[in-house]
Formats: structure tokens, sequence, C-alpha cells
């Protein structure tokens, strides 16, 4: 059944992915570019609860990309960073894994964030498990506490002491905070200028920054306050060294319906600052998820439609010379996701972006991928 249906899917695709190609290089076969000026990336997220789904991972990682990004939006060991003390064994373990499993060749990214997973308050509290409860009093303070900002900054330094990282990202789509607690903007703020200043006296070197999510800052794409993510963005840009963006075109008002091929084009607009995608993905099949008020959306999407949005994103980089692009999801988890539930809600939301399937099959934008991961690095020119 399932050699039936690949043979049949590249029947169906092989004509548009020779087009794409040609469109992704130029137009014309001898416009190909002999460089890249970006890093490509994958975090480790594996597709289902299994040391096979693991190693079939970071297995993965090293053949497909060359970049490896270590996505810590879990919660922060707030008690341990305050008082200096030595973080739970978990937590240790984790970055001992992570650490072991990094390709040596590959660049490494590190994300971190003070933020909630939900992007409406301080972040959880991670010891022996990952998003805990606040204890007190750390439950009681705002982004502006001092403990916060001690704290927070003491996890920064061991974190990039640890994975000696080529990029730091300290904040995770943090104009969100701006959209779903806008009054909580001024006091992460307190934050975010002191966090940033402080990383940047002790590792002039290193890139430090934050992303935002992309399709919030592009008027009509989401129901956002415009006004209110142009002033998030030109708050944080000063104290920021790469735009960091986490773009899912899917979640605009484009759904899956048709693609927003003039996105890039005007997210770039928007700054004059070097731009990275810190996490992008596409579904390569279709998914239905209950989007609130008990509504049932269908979106509507196959391989065709990801490969048209991963040479779409690859065009971009190339033109624009981004930092690096990191599609989040290596492989389709649909394993993990019948694991916790097979529900419906945020957790298939990316079920699908995989450049792998569920079967760990080779989809056609994982071909785009590797002919771009072909192209022998250059640093862009300044």
């Amino acid at each position: 059944m399932v050699k039936t249906r690949l043979v049949r899917h590249h029947k169906l695709t092989a004509a548009i992915i020779f087009l794409i190609a040609l469109n992704l290089f130029g137009g014309v076969a001898n416009s190909q570019p002999e460089t890249r000026p970006f890093y490509l990336g994958f975090t480790p997220f594996p597709y289902a609860i299994s040391q096979e789904a693991v190693d079939f991972t970071y297995d993965h990682i090293a053949e497909d990309a060359d970049l490896i990004v270590h996505h810590f939006d879990n919660g922060v060991p707030w008690v341990e960073a305050l008082a200096g003390a030595p973080y739970h064994r978990n937590l240790q373990d984790d970055w001992n894994y992570r650490r072991s499993r990094t390709p040596a060749t590959h660049q490494v990214l590190v994300t971190v964030t003070p933020i909630a997973f939900m992007r409406d308050g301080l972040a959880n509290y991670r010891a022996e498990q990952e998003d805990m409860p606040l204890p007190p009093p750390f439950d009681t303070y705002g982004f502006d506490h001092p403990d916060v900002a001690t704290a927070f900054m003491r996890y920064c330094e061991d974190i990039i002491a640890y994975f000696d990282p080529d990029y730091f990202m300290f904040g995770i789509e943090v104009n969100l905070l701006m959209k779903l607690a806008p009054d909580l903007w001024d006091s992460y703020m307190t934050l975010h200028r002191h966090i940033y200043t402080e990383l940047k006296a002790a590792h002039p070197d290193l890139p430090v920054f934050v992303s935002v999510t992309g399709i919030d800052l592009l008027e009509g794409y989401t129901d956002v306050d415009h006004a209110n993510q142009m002033r998030a963005l030109a708050d944080i840009l000063d104290y920021t060294d790469i735009l960091g963006l986490s773009v899912y075109p899917y979640m605009t008002a484009y759904m899956t319906n048709s693609l927003p091929e003039a996105m890039f084009d005007q997210l770039v607009a928007l700054t004059d600052k070097p731009i990275a995608i810190t996490e992008t993905g596409y579904p390569a099949q279709t998914f239905s998820i209950f989007a609130g008020n008990n509504v049932r959306v269908t979106l509507e999407s196959d391989a065709d439609k990801q490969a048209r949005y991963i040479a779409l994103l690859l065009a971009a980089a190339q033109e624009y010379d981004f930092v690096f692009v990191v599609n989040f999801v290596l492989r389709d988890y649909d394993a993990l996701w019948q694991q916790i539930g097979a529900r419906e809600d945020l957790t298939i939301a990316w079920r699908d972006t995989g450049l792998y399937d569920e079967e760990g099959a080779v989809r056609p934008a994982l071909d785009l991928w590797r002919a771009a991961l072909a192209l022998p690095f250059r640093a862009p020119s300044s």
C-alpha cells in the first residue's frame, strides 16, 4: 500500500517539482545560484514517544540540515537560577542529551523565553517537570521585577555557557504578548531591554535576538490590532540583532486556500535588520481543527501545496540573504498525536508540516530543501 501510494504521489508531483525548482533557481537552468547565504535547520522535535523517533530525528538533522535548534519553550528554572543553585537533574539530563546528539559540524541556535507558552504572561516553572505552575513568590511577579531579571539573566548565561551557541534567541514570538496581554507589554520591554543590553555587553560577537510572529505584522493577515503590532515591532528593533520570524502562512486569512506570495517581500520591507526564519511549516495533508466556539475548520492541503510554500520560502531566503531557515517539524508526528489523545486542538496544527511524512517517506518539499542544502554556504556581504 505504501509503495503504491508513493508511486502515484511521485507521478502527480514530478512536473510541478520541476517547475518549482526552476522558479527557486531563477527560472532558467543557467541561473541556478552557486552558493546560499543561509543555514537550513530543524528542531529535534520527535514524531513519537520512542527512542526510535528520537534517533530518526537527530540522524536526519545530521543529514538534511547544517543548523540544529535547541528550542526551550517549556518553562524557566526561576528558583534555582535566582539562587545560583544547580538545576534539577531532569533539566540537566535534557541538556546533556541534546548536546551529545548535536552534530559537530552544525551551527547551533538556542532559543529560550521568559514568556509563557500561551504568550499571555510570565513563563511557567521548570524543574522536575516542564511547565509547572509558578511557585511563590514568582507567581506574583511581573516581568519587570528585579528577581525576574536576575533569574532570567542567569538562566541565559548558564545555557549559553553550556551549549556555546552560534545564535541565541531570548524571546519566542514576543509580539503575541502584545496581542494577548497588552497591559503586560511595557513591563516585558523593561526586561527585554535589560537582557539584551547585558547579553551584548557580555557576548559582543554573539547574535542575540528575539522572534515575532510574522503573520501578525502584516495588516489583514490576522485579526490583531495592527497599530499595536507596529508599536511592538518598533519597541524591539533597537534591542535585537536579528529580526526572527515565526511564519505559518496557513494560520492567516489565506488559510490553505492560496499562498500569500508577497508575504516575505512585505516582511522584509518592515526592517533593515537581518532576517531569520526561526520556525515555519506548511501542512502537506488536510486536517481539521476546532477554532473556538465549537467551530470546526478544515484546511485542505497536499504535498504540492507544501512544496510551493517551501519553494517560495527558499527563494526569499536566497534573494534577501536570510540568516537561516528552520522548518520546525522534521517528520509528521501522527504517532505522537495519537499517543497524546488525538484531539483536533492546537496539538494538530503542526502535525502534517514535516518534510518527511508520518511513515518516514520523503516529501517533494524535501527535494527542494536538499537542493538548497547542497549549495555551499557563503556568508552574506555586509
